[in-house]
Formats: structure tokens, sequence, C-alpha cells
């Protein structure tokens, strides 16, 4: 893959070095241990905050994970196409030829391009509450034969990092709520938005959030 914040020589161990120092200051813990795979889609959730790409950065570079995310390709123009590919940014072409399920098809050639690739992937979709998650990380991960990695940031702790590997299998709803499972007792800066992963197995495991004191946005 490219060259990125993650993996430039002398920039990324000064960065890496910043990172720990603003994690260490901030009181946050870093658990779990750091995808050592060739190739992963890396769940991050939940997201409820705009906090959640500040600090799920800093723990990436404190812990040397080098990883990779999609955003539009009108994104990738002029000066901000060199800035944002080193950032991790893949371009994702949404333009008329692109069908419907494009995303996951064009994860998945990404993937079979690459020998080494960490894919992050919010499956929440937007920092408010939704009905579910979006499964096109599921999709994208059992098409191209990769493990998915449960990460996490729990503000009520102040602990992020990294889960357990979860392998797609032939049973959707049965890796869905062990995914629900994992995430249960772990709280986003707005527990009142943390979208259900599925709504088969949400009830019991959103009555902690419930009880947890709400805030007013999801900024």
């Amino acid at each position: 893959m490219q060259i990125t914040i993650f993996n430039t020589p002398i920039v990324s161990q000064i960065l890496s070095l910043l990172a720990k120092l603003f994690l260490k200051v901030m009181g946050w813990r870093i658990q779990g241990k750091a995808p050592r795979l060739a190739r992963y889609v890396l769940v991050g959730a939940p997201h409820t905050s705009n906090w959640d790409f500040v600090y799920g950065m800093a723990i990436g570079l404190a812990t040397g994970v080098q990883c990779h995310w999609v955003g539009k390709h009108t994104l990738f123009w002029g000066p901000f196409n060199w800035v944002i590919r080193w950032m991790g940014g893949i371009p994702l072409d949404r333009n008329g030829r692109c069908r419907r399920g494009s995303l996951v098809e064009q994860a998945v050639c990404t993937f079979k391009q690459h020998r080494k690739l960490g894919l992050v992937i919010c499956p929440e979709g937007t920092r408010a509450r939704g009905e579910r998650w979006h499964t096109g990380f599921y999709h994208m991960a059992k098409n191209a034969g990769v493990p998915i990695v449960l990460a996490f940031l729990d503000f009520k702790d102040r602990t992020g990092g990294f889960g357990p590997v979860i392998e797609p299998g032939v049973d959707i709803e049965k890796d869905l709520s062990e995914i629900q499972a994992f995430y249960s007792d772990i709280y986003g800066k707005h527990p009142e938005c943390f979208s259900p992963v599925s709504p088969k197995c949400t009830k019991q495991s959103l009555q902690g959030h419930t009880r947890h004191r709400l805030h007013n946005a999801c900024d």
C-alpha cells in the first residue's frame, strides 16, 4: 500500500510518541493487542462523536496499526489528493456507472489487489442513532475472505483498543449477536446515539446504555 501517516519513516515514529503522550495526558488507556494480520476489516465503534476520529487516530498511531479508510472520490482532488491519501484514504468511485452495493464490490477488489491491507469501517454510518448497523462491513470481509477485528472506544472508562477477531461464517445473525455482545458494555461519548448492531439482538444489550446518563446531542 502507499506511504501513509502510519508508515512514513521518522514521521510516524514521532507521531507515535506524540499520540502516546496525548493519550496519557487525557487519561486514556489502550487495551487489547493490535492486529498483526495481513488483511482484515477493522470495525470502529461506537461512533457517536467527532472525537472518535481524534482518539481512534491516536490509538492507531500509538499501536502502530496501519489502517486505511474509504471516502468519496470527489474528496481526492487537487492538492488534497495527496494529503488525504497520506492520511490513509482510498477513493471510492461513486459516479453514474457504479451499481448499488458497489462499496462492497470495490472494497473486495481492493483487498484482492493488496497482500496487506487493514480497512477501517464504521458500520453505524452516522453519529446519530440509527435502526441498525449497515452490514456492508460483514459482506466485505466475507467476500474478500478476511477476518473482522473489533475495535472500540469506551468514553466511560477512557479505554480504547482491540477486541476479538470474528471470522464471517454462514449465519450472519449469529455473528452479529456475538458482535453485539462485545459492545454491550462499551459506552460511546453519547451512548444514546449508539446504533444497535441488529434489531434481533439488541433489547437486553441496550438496556444498560439507556440507564447511562444521556447527553442532549451527538456532536
